[in-house]
């Protein structure tokens, strides 16, 4: 008599297929303020909303799930704690994000990075260069080159500790970019005036002091030793000369001058009033 055994079907991993397991999920509350929720879909702005996200995601990449540039926080509030952009999140959390701050100092509850938000050296990425032109005018350090690609703005933004300046979110979505702002305005005195009423700069402005092509700051320089370079009528009205140590560009109070310093008055006054 023989024997029959019954066939045994072969379990998924005896024939290499593997099932894919559900990825877990918790349900958490989100609440962005101010100017956050301009990246954040129309429903879920400026209110509490409930959100579903994997349990093993870190809070920076559900923000930024939400369309949220981690460059533009400034506080992270999970139960009313203080935590990084790495801190998991747990069923039930209710989490505050905020924007930086201006009007107070709120550097004994930063925990998303070592510093505040408002060091104002900037590099601007391709389709600001007026805004470049202006705050270099303010006094402000601004790099910008039209031939800078993402990559590169990222690795000089990291290396000189630059805010970037852009109206690519996701450009500022890139993990090595730490500190910038997504500029709203289209052109560039509003733009200007954005970034001074957003980082509270007005009071820090140093206007004309730094050469408009090359970035580098003015020195004084005396008049002796450029009269050559001057035309006939500045070289008889005209006393007080700053140079460009790069270019090597003379520079002097005559009406052009003038007409700057009324465009950065009137875009410092568009900030007060922001």
């Amino acid at each position: 008599m023989t024997s029959r055994v019954s066939p045994v079907a072969p379990s998924l991993e005896d024939t290499g297929v593997h099932q894919e397991r559900p990825t877990a999920k918790v349900v958490v509350a989100f609440r962005f303020y101010e100017e956050l929720n301009d990246f954040i879909a129309p429903e879920r702005r400026r209110r509490e909303f409930d959100f579903a996200c994997a349990t093993d995601a870190t809070i920076k990449h559900v923000i930024e799930a939400l369309g949220v540039p981690h460059t533009e926080v400034e506080l992270i509030l999970v139960n009313g704690v203080s935590v990084d952009f790495a801190q998991r999140l747990r069923q039930g959390d209710r989490i505050s994000v905020y924007p930086k701050f201006e009007a107070f100092d709120i550097s004994p509850l930063l925990r998303v990075r070592p510093d505040p938000l408002r060091i104002t050296r900037f590099v601007a990425d391709v389709h600001l260069g007026g805004l470049a032109r202006l705050l270099r005018m303010a006094g402000f350090d601004t790099l910008y080159d039209n031939s800078l690609d993402d990559a590169e703005i990222e690795r000089i933004a990291g290396r000189d500790g630059r805010i970037v300046l852009t109206r690519d979110r996701d450009l500022l979505k890139r993990r090595g970019i730490t500190r910038g702002c997504y500029v709203y305005a289209l052109k560039p005195d509003s733009q200007l005036s954005e970034i001074l009423a957003r980082l509270d700069l007005f009071g820090s402005m140093q206007p004309l002091s730094r050469c408009l092509k090359c970035n580098a700051p003015l020195l004084a320089v005396e008049k002796a030793l450029i009269l050559d370079a001057l035309p006939p009528r500045v070289r008889e009205h005209q006393q007080d000369f700053s140079t460009c140590a790069v270019c090597r560009r003379v520079f002097w109070e005559g009406s052009h001058w003038r007409h700057m310093l009324d465009r950065l008055a009137k875009a410092g006054k568009a900030a007060g009033d922001q």
